[in-house]
């Protein structure tokens, strides 16, 4: 760790953007409201008011699961600034997952979002005191008296406090009292039994936040534009559309309905941000959609290929692939997967300004990156600001080797689970990242496959294939299953019991109804991201390894 660097209290660097920047805006829901910072300032007031008056301690937890939206970086804010613990989960997860997260966070309050107050069943959460709706904080839920009364005076309590009106002064936050101080924790998965709570310190927050000044804060400055798109409950887009850019005093839009692809090119147009922060997948739906079918013509082709015309040409496009994300924007960051290289080699060929980043929740989240102008292509960047990186191979630049990373930014650990911390970060400090990856004499990091498995959603959602593996696998005549991504759809492999089938006078059509009645059964316990679009039949067992598992990378 490095011991001699003098930690600021995030916190404080908090409370400092709220001051400087009182009177600018800070967060707006596309098509909606605006708040300026005071605003902000004034919400947080209210929360911490209603957080104190229900007898929340420092330390206690508190959860938020909704889609973006500015009311949700206002809890979030409220939260870390009154000393008590973020738990963000993902909208997207069924209800199980979060009865899950929140029961095992321990949290003491839920915020929730219009969709996700729908579909959860306060009784499977018994520990906590309330439910709050995001929209307009009001209480869903309260299993307290202090709460209630908290809630229904608040006003009353707030004019107690601030008789004349709230300014600047009176903006007042808790420091924490170490940069090993825990800030939030972030779930890797809902699932019981595979998710793992990611205990987030104050010092990775900054240390990310000091990352991203490092090689934006000259081009960025405060009163820029920015779109966040990615789940702020996932923390790439935490930390790179919303953490950076509040303290950086920089204006975020929140696309709080689903961000379809014609959702994020109407933004993109409007708002013209000054950086893209995105997974490859919105990447290459706006170049397919976009940009291929402008330049695919014979013409174009003809002229691409004529050296004299063609840097011209080049030119030409890569004007028009900017201006499909806006035109204002400094570079696309590409992070959560890799890129199609289709798409790599052309937005390379073009000059196009993106580069391609890697991190993983458990370093919240950044590990490598490089600006566009040194990028290598193929690559995701080198080691970043208070980062080391290191391939375990005996030769690291030509034989695969797992990633370690090390420094400011690794978690303390798993919530409430000693035995997985042990086994992700050694004892000299290295976190195994699970990758498997080789790293160029400049540094250049290339990943050759996840050791993990894990896949990515459409909007850079982790998905477990083993965990729906394991629904399906306890499912009619289902012996064992593999799920992998096709473009972007799941498809599950699966070797049925065919002795059974057989015994029981079933033929082929037979068991394709079968597991097409378990794919629906299967869809219906899954978030939408997860879902399995079809099942396909293995007759033979799949291969195996010694150890009995499947040998997964013969079927992907």
């Amino acid at each position: 760790m490095e011991q001699s660097l003098n930690i600021p209290s995030f916190n404080a660097l908090l409370e400092k953007s709220i001051l400087d920047n009182w009177n600018a805006d800070a967060l707006t829901d596309f098509k909606g409201q605006t708040l300026q910072f005071h605003d902000v300032a004034r919400k947080i007031e209210k929360l911490h008011i209603l957080f104190e008056n229900s007898g929340l301690q420092k330390g206690d937890k508190i959860a938020l699961c909704g889609r973006n939206s500015s009311q949700w970086a206002v809890a979030f804010i409220a939260t870390l600034t009154y000393g008590a613990v973020a738990v963000p989960i993902l909208h997207e997860f069924n209800a199980e997952q979060i009865h899950n997260i929140v029961n095992h966070s321990e949290a003491k309050l839920l915020f929730v979002g219009d969709h996700v107050a729908t579909i959860i069943d306060p009784q499977q959460m018994p520990h906590l005191e309330g439910i709050i709706n995001n929209p307009d904080y009001s209480l869903l839920i309260s299993r307290t008296d202090k709460l209630t009364y908290a809630r229904e005076h608040l006003n009353e309590l707030y004019g107690r406090k601030f008789p004349k009106y709230f300014r600047k002064e009176h903006v007042s936050y808790y420091k924490e009292q170490s940069p090993d101080e825990l800030a939030l924790i972030n779930y890797t998965s809902g699932t019981t039994g595979f998710s793992k709570g990611v205990m987030i310190p104050y010092r990775a927050l900054w240390s990310n936040y000091d990352f991203a000044c490092d090689v934006l804060g000259k081009t960025i400055k405060a009163g820029d534009r920015v779109i966040s798109m990615l789940p702020m409950a996932h923390m790439y887009g935490m930390a790179f559309e919303f953490i950076f850019e509040f303290l950086h005093g920089c204006h975020v839009y929140y696309l709080s309905r689903v961000p379809s692809p014609a959702i994020i090119a109407q933004a993109l147009a409007e708002i013209k941000p000054v950086i893209v922060i995105a997974v490859p997948l919105i990447i290459e739906k706006i170049i397919r959609k976009k940009v291929f079918p402008k330049i695919q013509n014979n013409r174009m082709r003809l002229l691409l290929q004529m050296p004299v015309i063609s840097k011209k040409v080049r030119e030409m496009i890569c004007q028009e692939v900017l201006k499909a994300f806006g035109g204002q924007m400094y570079e696309v960051i590409i992070g959560g997967a890799a890129l199609n290289q289709e798409v790599e080699q052309f937005l390379g060929r073009i000059g196009f300004p993106y580069t391609v980043g890697y991190g993983a929740t458990e370093c919240a989240p950044i590990i490598c990156y490089a600006d566009w102008h040194t990028f290598a292509e193929g690559s995701c960047g080198r080691a970043a600001l208070h980062m080391k990186v290191k391939i375990d191979s005996r030769d690291p630049e030509n034989i695969p080797g797992e990633i370690l990373a090390k420094g400011l930014n690794v978690m303390l650990g798993y919530y409430k689970n000693p035995e997985a911390t042990a086994a992700t970060i050694d004892k000299d400090g290295w976190y195994h990242t699970g990758d498997l990856g080789t790293m160029d004499a400049y540094g250049n990091v290339y990943i050759n496959g996840r050791i993990k498995n894990m896949l990515l959603g459409p909007n850079g959602q982790n998905i477990y294939p083993e965990e729906i593996e394991d629904k399906l696998n306890s499912m009619t005549l289902v012996v064992e299953s593999i799920v992998v991504q096709r473009d972007t759809k799941l498809v599950a492999l699966v070797h049925p019991d065919l002795d059974e089938a057989k015994n029981l006078g079933l033929g082929p059509e037979d068991l394709k109804n079968i597991m097409e009645q378990n794919r629906n059964g299967l869809n219906q316990t899954l978030p939408a991201y997860e879902k399995i679009s079809e099942i396909e039949i293995h007759d033979e067992e799949f291969e195996k390894t010694p150890k009995r598992s499947i040998k997964r990378y013969l079927y992907t």
